[in-house]
């Protein structure tokens, strides 16, 4: 199976890779969706990480907020050998788009040259008014952090529960130019992300792989499936497929 990956991999030009928090958690960020997931843990998170909640208590939502998501630490976490390994197919030649469901800036800060943040991103917030970024270290520096111009509670830039996504159509666009569609390390349980591997495969005739530490709802919507942590998954793959990894993670 990973030599039918590979070989994929290997001749294709157009790749786009969605990534979930399996990628993540090999930089030692805790996952949402297991047993010990940062939802699963507690189920309350979900509302008091929602819209609704920071619109009726920006205060409270701050402190929440910077204690679930560790935001102390957010400057800490280093791209590991899966953002290596995709940065990599761009040095050598492939047009790589990551469409990613996590919020921790990993894939950029890797290098990657295409990344659509389909949930936002932890490192920089915005005024709901007049739009102004503020990036994370003016987030920590102030308990509840206010735009500096419109005198209220800045919001971060990522999904809240109850927000729209607003990146899907570009997302479906990246994936009717490929000819190859990489997935790693996502349940695949939230929608509407889990619908892109439908559009690829059923709509956009896209060949498929997903690798993943557990199966998934939607396995049989792929041409290839690998259970694996994703470590070993990527490390096959780099054995078949050698490339300049500079770092390991």
């Amino acid at each position: 199976m990973y030599a039918a990956i590979t070989n994929q991999i290997r001749k294709a030009t157009n790749i786009v890779v969605l990534t979930g928090a399996g990628v993540s958690t090999d930089s030692g960020i805790p996952d949402f969706r297991s047993t010990n997931g940062i939802w699963e843990e507690d189920r309350s998170r979900e509302y008091f990480m929602s819209n609704e909640y920071f619109q009726k208590n920006p205060r409270d939502f701050w402190t929440k907020y910077k204690s679930i998501f560790h935001l102390k630490l957010a400057g800490n976490f280093r791209p590991n050998l899966t953002h290596h390994f995709i940065k990599q197919l761009e040095e050598i030649g492939k047009e790589v788009t990551v469409i990613t469901q996590n919020v921790d800036g990993l894939h950029k800060k890797a290098g990657n040259q295409k990344v659509i943040e389909y949930h936002g991103t932890l490192t920089t917030a915005s005024c709901p008014t007049c739009y102004k970024s503020y990036p994370l270290s003016y987030i920590l520096e102030h308990a509840i952090p206010y735009c500096t111009d419109c005198s209220i509670s800045i919001k971060p830039d990522i999904v809240l529960f109850g927000d729209m996504i607003t990146e899907h159509e570009k997302a479906e666009a990246a994936i009717e130019k490929a000819d190859f569609l990489l997935v790693l390390g996502t349940s695949l349980f939230v929608t509407p992300f889990n619908s892109l591997p439908i559009y690829a495969t059923k709509y956009c005739n896209v060949p498929s792989a997903i690798i993943n530490r557990e199966p998934t709802i939607m396995d049989d919507t792929f041409s290839y499936v690998i259970h694996q942590e994703l470590k070993k998954g990527i490390t096959e793959i780099c054995n078949l497929y050698p490339l300049n990894m500079k770092a390991q993670g």
